[in-house]
């Protein structure tokens, strides 16, 4: 399935063959909203879309049985690489992470939980949904602060009969959740639950997410170099504790007048009303594969990453007026100009053929009212990145604020 080019070593200022369509005038550094897919992946898909395109779930043709069979390896391979075991937890497929942890909160059950924690740092797919949730079954919500890196501050009090719901890696500043397996225990001891947005985590942070009991899992696998997709992995005890309100086709083994039963043996399949993304789901599989041979410049993923982030942020460190959001380097990076507004920074980058983010990153309540900050410009590196896509960015980005 994956070539030798795959998991050869090159020099780090030569860009990996997989990403050979990405011209070497385009510099793609927003790796943190969606990541460059490898060739692999792409194969994947056109495979599916030209070979095979059919709809699975108990069909009888050929081409519905191969779709089936890559359906649930895919299953399997997720648990796998989260060594989350098959036997406590499934894998269900969604749009994106916000719709797993909608799907998630708005079907928690009432009379369980007494309180909703987050943290000030994190995404809209999870503040908004912990404030709605807080909402719903009318009770207390706690937002608490990270420590430098990342780190939950937290008391008993804070998790008792709690739903918890954090990121494990921050999508503004790279910070990650070094105490995510004291969490969830302290959070279990205490009757509550944990559910992890992981998706900044999953590219490259994957190892932090490995048996670590969490009882939801929400990652994007757009951000993990596969296709457009939402995944869940979710305890089996906590699925069937929903009070289900999203129902479709594909999850019932029987319907009458008034009422309906769920499949009892895929239970997977409640949180997947109606056609799924077949296609997009069979590239996960790929991605996967591809992130655990892939050996850029003789490196682990994660290893190669941090040296791109490491110059990068080096680099961008030493240009007068920069400050930034990170207190040290990371995939992603946050900054501003003294002088100069960050969307228009980001325009003269385009101009130049660089793509960053500007903005609030869909962290309004941290950056904007709680920190009082400008519009920021933010920087994710990936597998695609080279050293001259890195050099380029800080002379042009000198160049620019030069004036």
């Amino acid at each position: 399935m994956f070539n030798k080019k795959t998991s050869s070593i090159q020099d780090s200022s030569e860009r990996l063959a997989d990403f050979s369509y990405i011209s070497k005038n385009d510099i793609y550094l927003d790796t943190s909203c969606q990541s460059m897919r490898p060739q692999p992946v792409i194969d994947a898909l056109n495979s599916y879309y030209t070979t095979y395109n059919a709809c699975g779930g108990r069909v009888k043709y050929k081409w519905g049985q191969k779709v089936d069979s890559k359906v649930e390896e895919t299953r399997d391979l997720v648990l796998d690489y989260l060594g989350m075991p098959a036997k406590k937890y499934v894998c269900s497929f969604t749009l994106n992470t916000t719709y797993g942890l909608n799907l998630i909160l708005t079907q928690l059950p009432t009379s369980i939980y007494e309180q909703v924690t987050t943290s000030e740092i994190e995404h809209n797919s999870v503040f908004l949904t912990t404030i709605e949730l807080s909402k719903r079954l009318d009770i207390k919500r706690n937002v608490l602060k990270r420590d430098d890196d990342g780190n939950l501050i937290y008391s008993t009090e804070n998790i008792k009969k709690a739903v918890v719901v954090v990121n494990a890696v921050s999508n503004i500043d790279g910070r990650t959740l070094g105490n995510i397996k004291q969490l969830i225990k302290d959070t279990h001891i205490n009757g509550g639950i944990v559910v992890i947005d992981a998706a900044q985590a999953m590219a490259h942070y994957h190892e932090m997410l490995i048996g670590c009991d969490a009882d939801a899992i929400c990652f994007s696998a757009h951000k993990m170099y596969a296709a457009s997709l939402g995944v869940v992995v979710i305890k089996k005890d906590l699925l069937k504790s929903f009070n289900k309100f999203l129902v479709g086709g594909g999850m019932v083994s029987g319907v009458q007048e008034n009422d309906y039963q769920l499949l009892p043996d895929d239970i997977a399949s409640w949180l997947e009303p109606g056609l799924q993304a077949y296609g997009e789901i069979i590239s996960l599989n790929n991605a996967i594969n591809w992130l655990k041979t892939i050996k850029p410049n003789g490196l682990k993923p994660s290893e190669y990453v941090a040296k791109m982030s490491a110059l990068l942020y080096t680099g961008l460190a030493e240009i007068p007026g920069i400050k930034f959001i990170n207190n040290k380097p990371s995939s992603v990076i946050s900054l501003y100009h003294e002088k100069i507004d960050a969307h228009r920074l980001a325009v003269f980058l385009s101009a130049a053929g660089i793509m960053t983010r500007s903005g609030y990153f869909c962290c309004h309540y941290y950056l904007l009212e709680h920190l009082s900050m400008p519009p920021l410009l933010r920087f994710s590196v990936g597998l695609h990145t080279t050293e001259d896509d890195i050099v380029k960015t800080i002379e042009t980005m000198k160049k620019i604020t030069k004036g």
